[in-house]
């Protein structure tokens, strides 16, 4: 959708240099994630490092010398840092930002250590689902939103603005699923699941792009009370990419793409927009059918 909005908008007709866009996209949105999750990484360092100097001060009262214990023991922290696949998967990317800015580690530590779920998170006796539920509400509740981490990466990557959602919603996932005999590679994902979807995002870009007044033609007929020009620009985009994905993808169901796109409406565009989509989506849909226009394989059945 950003590669057909930034052409649309540039007038561009260069779609060799939007689909390594495309590709650059991909790889960013991984150094992200690696970037994110190498967080963890550091603030387990930081919390065993402050466990180690409590045990050396003189005077250190019982719960200064335990604080920072339960954190550093957490299972689920543990197989993250001892992961060997993500950690020569943060190598390789050269991801060393929080060693360089570690008043951020320190302030997100700090945040987490004083906050009510970490108390409560103190006490109860040690489990791998207890450790998970923990840090997965400390990621959701603190890290996730925190202000200065977001300003960080809009500093540093402006592309990352965009992704930093879609990160987020995925390492949650990530942390919501796993499973104590989940593999090293369950943290160090493909960009792809398979070459099928990397066909899929470059066809789909080219598709749209290269039929665009098809796709045109398919929406405007059936946009009853509504003029062309008065359809805002991501609408548009988002409604000839769900009719191309509709009719030249015959492996997706077409409820998934009706559902794809309501939400990308939902993201990007107007309040209004996802109630528009849904209707013109309707209108298209039900005709397409009616001329048996719509052909679905395998999966694309359900």
């Amino acid at each position: 959708m950003q590669s057909i909005y930034a052409m649309r908008q540039s007038q561009s007709q260069d779609l060799d240099k939007e689909l390594k866009f495309l590709q650059n996209s991909a790889d960013e949105m991984r150094h992200l994630y690696l970037l994110i999750l190498s967080l963890f990484i550091e603030l387990h360092s930081l919390a065993t490092h402050q466990h180690k100097v409590a045990q050396k001060k003189y005077l250190a009262t019982t719960e200064e010398r335990t604080v920072h214990q339960k954190f550093s023991e957490n299972l689920l922290l543990l197989a993250i840092v001892h992961n060997t696949l993500l950690q020569e998967a943060i190598a390789d990317a050269r991801i060393n930002y929080w060693e360089i800015h570690e008043e951020y580690v320190r302030t997100i530590y700090k945040n987490i250590v004083e906050s009510e779920f970490y108390k409560k998170y103190s006490k109860q006796k040690s489990s791998f689902e207890a450790d998970k539920s923990f840090l997965m509400t400390i990621f959701e509740e603190i890290i996730a939103p925190d202000e200065t981490i977001y300003e960080y990466i809009e500093d540093y990557n402006l592309t990352w603005v965009d992704d930093y959602p879609i990160v987020n919603t995925y390492i949650s996932r990530l942390f919501r699923e796993v499973l104590p005999t989940s593999p090293d590679k369950y943290f160090v994902p493909s960009l792809y699941k398979d070459e099928e979807e990397k066909d899929f995002l470059t066809g789909l870009l080219k598709k749209v792009v290269l039929n665009d007044s098809k796709w045109e033609n398919e929406i405007i007929s059936r946009m009853t009370g509504w003029e062309k020009d008065r359809v805002a620009v991501i609408d548009s985009i988002l409604l000839k990419m769900a009719v191309c994905e509709m009719l030249s993808f015959p492996s997706i169901p077409v409820k998934v793409t009706l559902n794809e796109y309501l939400e990308l409406a939902k993201e990007y565009s107007t309040t209004k927009s996802s109630a528009f989509i849904n209707g013109v989506m309707k209108n298209v849909h039900k005709e397409l059918e009616e001329k048996q226009q719509i052909k679905k394989i395998g999966r694309g059945l359900l």
